[in-house]
């Protein structure tokens, strides 16, 4: 199954949490972001990987999927 528009969406804000410091959410503003990123974070609080609709921190499981995301995405820079 390749990944579809909306799911590298999610994968790209997975990545910018810092998993360094799980005290550090993000905030996708609606006014600002493009709205492929309003949407993309609307679905990762539906699927239980943020705590808020804009963003916010990571549950548990965000915090399991966006260490898996950032690892392949440094595989997949390195060379």
């Amino acid at each position: 199954m390749p990944f579809t528009p909306d799911l590298v969406a999610e994968l790209n804000l997975l990545a910018l949490f810092n998993l360094h410091s799980i005290q550090e959410g993000i905030k996708v503003h609606q006014h600002s972001a493009t709205p492929d990123a309003v949407a993309a974070a609307e679905r990762l609080h539906r699927k239980g990987l943020t705590t808020q609709i804009d963003g916010g921190y990571l549950t548990q499981l965000g915090i399991e999927a966006a260490e898996h995301a950032q690892r392949v995405l440094g595989i997949l820079r390195s060379e």
